[in-house]
């Protein structure tokens, strides 16, 4: 069941980034900004998938890269930079408003507090893991993709595949190691232990490649659609 609703909500992400693509550049700011925010809910939710554990926020983060390879392909590659930035000082604000949020103390009607509590008072590690890597991954993935647009004009697969397999690999690598591996030496404790290291690697870059695959032919349909 996992595995029907996962490529279910892959193919209704990527709808939805076709739909924004359709109505404009400034829809396709929007989704960027709000997949950056749902993201950051979503992978704190886990699941089995083919019997390893992933997280819910794999499909988003998958689907941001096609917004910015839309971006590339049809407007510049500064609206791709210009998205990314968006989708980072989105994410910056949504984590430092709930900080805030979580500092009031409640009164006797509350009822959510301790729950929001388990949720969002997240691991300075984790989320300084988290924005080092969207942020640096994010640009090189477009700088990777407008060499590839102007080595390979006609190679629209190679240039949406290629860049974002490189950089999602470069991702998988950047957040595992900084925000979850453990480092004994270092004192650093974390969830995914050193002998279990590999893999965490492989199983979460092979969703990865998923939803890049999956997301190459929306690439095409974005010329059927184009204005």
């Amino acid at each position: 069941m996992n595995e029907i609703l996962f490529f279910s909500f892959v193919v209704l992400c990527l709808v939805v980034v076709l739909l924004a693509f359709k109505l404009g550049k400034l829809y396709l700011f929007a989704a960027i900004a709000m997949f950056t925010v749902l993201m950051n809910i979503f992978v704190l939710k886990q699941f089995d998938l083919f019997g390893y554990a992933v997280t819910g926020g794999n499909v988003l983060y998958g689907a941001l890269f096609l917004i910015t390879d839309l971006l590339s392909e049809h407007y510049s590659k500064k609206d791709a930079l210009q998205a990314v930035r968006i989708g980072f000082f989105t994410s910056v604000f949504f984590v430092l408003a709930l900080q805030f949020l979580l500092a009031f103390t409640p009164n006797d009607y509350d009822f959510a507090h301790s729950s929001m509590q388990t949720l969002f008072s997240l691991s300075p590690r984790i989320l300084m893991a988290s924005m080092l890597s969207y942020l640096i991954v994010q640009h090189i993935d477009v700088y990777i993709f407008d060499a590839l647009k102007r080595r390979f004009s006609n190679k629209l697969w190679l240039r949406n595949l290629g860049s974002t397999l490189l950089s999602q690999a470069l991702d998988t690598l950047l957040f595992t190691t900084l925000g979850l591996l453990t480092v004994a030496s270092l004192g650093l404790a974390g969830v995914v232990p050193p002998e279990a290291f590999i893999e965490v690697l492989v199983i979460t870059y092979v969703i990865k490649i998923v939803v890049a695959l999956i997301d190459t032919p929306f690439m095409y349909l974005s010329y059927k659609i184009k204005k």
